[in-house]
């Protein structure tokens, strides 16, 4: 007959040195409902339109804005954090206007593959352990991970609305595992921003109408990645060459000074900063070959190069003006006004 541990003390200490042998960087604990807050903040974001086109927010609302409503069986939230600290300057590339800007969490391996597989390794480990019930998240179901992990004590939700942590700095995953057992919860972290607002300055687009809101229609991460169709051509010029996400806002934090180092290198990939040139050229089966195994490919190339063709037309380059002309007649319409866009504005 199996012996399972049933003391919570017990298994929270032994969690968290699991979790360290995984390679996770921190722990917390927190219970479903522990922001009661959720669903009237999520509820005044999505009636303000700044979800943009991720209509998947609002469908699934009530789960999002109830973390117990999606598993009302759970009684604890395991949070776990997970380095993935760039070895470079992030903003560097921004200068070299031949190249693309890739946002560092999407220049080597999926995160969702590398995360989940550990996710599932500590859950397996803690249902062997305590014969409990478990259901892992990493960013791909209606979870808000920030404001869980904040009520677990990981840290807290600077102005620029990302977590950040005194003792990692702001460059990590989050993932969570829920659970049925009752467990020790942490205390939640406070803020910490004081009259600090680097990240809100360093925005390109002004994303942010105030300390700790952010209108994601005007996110270079979300109008590269989520966005649909044509950028408005307001924006366009501000996003410069970044053709994937935007690291702006989390490489002006100071509190990146604590920031300790990844230590899984599958993260610091291959997709650095590619030439535009060469990205401009991909046809479906070139991208989805070049970007295999990587977040990246989510978009799809049509998206890549239509976003490739902004930075293009911002390069200022005159040698990049063939490229651009070459995908006037792109079959997708985005493509296409992207194309003469760039050519309007290159010499």
């Amino acid at each position: 007959m199996r012996c399972w541990i049933s003391d919570p003390a017990e298994i929270r200490s032994r969690l968290t040195e699991q979790a360290q042998a995984e390679g996770f960087s921190a722990l917390g604990i927190c219970a479903p409902d522990a922001n009661p807050q959720l669903p009237e903040r999520l509820a005044a974001f999505l009636e303000q339109g700044r979800h943009g086109q991720m209509d998947w927010m609002a469908d699934r609302a009530h789960w999002r804005a109830d973390p117990s409503a999606l598993w009302p069986e759970a009684r604890s939230v395991i949070m776990l954090a997970e380095l993935y600290t760039p070895d470079h300057d992030p903003l560097g590339v921004l200068d070299q206007t031949d190249r693309a800007a890739i946002s560092v969490y999407a220049q080597g391996r999926d995160y969702h593959d590398l995360v989940k597989k550990r996710l599932k390794r500590l859950g397996g480990w803690l249902v062997n352990l305590t014969g409990c019930e478990i259901k892992v998240f990493v960013d791909t179901a209606p979870v808000m991970e920030k404001p869980l992990a904040q009520a677990a004590g990981l840290g807290w939700q600077g102005k620029h609305t990302n977590l950040l942590s005194r003792d990692l700095g702001s460059w990590f995953f989050l993932g969570a595992i829920f659970t049925t057992l009752e467990l020790p919860r942490d205390a939640p972290e406070r803020e910490r921003c004081g009259s600090c607002r680097a990240c809100l300055d360093a925005c390109p687009t002004g994303a942010f109408p105030a300390p700790y809101q952010l209108d994601a229609r005007r996110c270079v991460s979300y109008l590269t990645i989520e966005h649909r169709g044509p950028v408005d051509p307001e924006l366009r010029p501000m996003l410069g060459n970044r053709i994937y996400g935007c690291d702006d806002c989390l490489a002006a934090c100071p509190w990146n000074k604590f920031a300790q180092e990844a230590s899984e290198m599958r993260y610091h990939g291959p997709h650095g900063a590619p030439a535009l040139a060469e990205l401009a050229q991909l046809d479906d089966a070139a991208f989805r070959a070049r970007f295999s195994g990587s977040p990246i490919k989510r978009i799809g190339r049509d998206r890549m190069v239509r976003n490739v063709l902004y930075a293009i037309g911002n390069s200022g380059l005159a040698h990049l003006r063939p490229l651009a002309e070459a995908l006037r007649d792109d079959p997708d319409p985005a493509v296409a006004d992207a194309a003469g866009w760039a050519c309007e504005r290159l010499p």
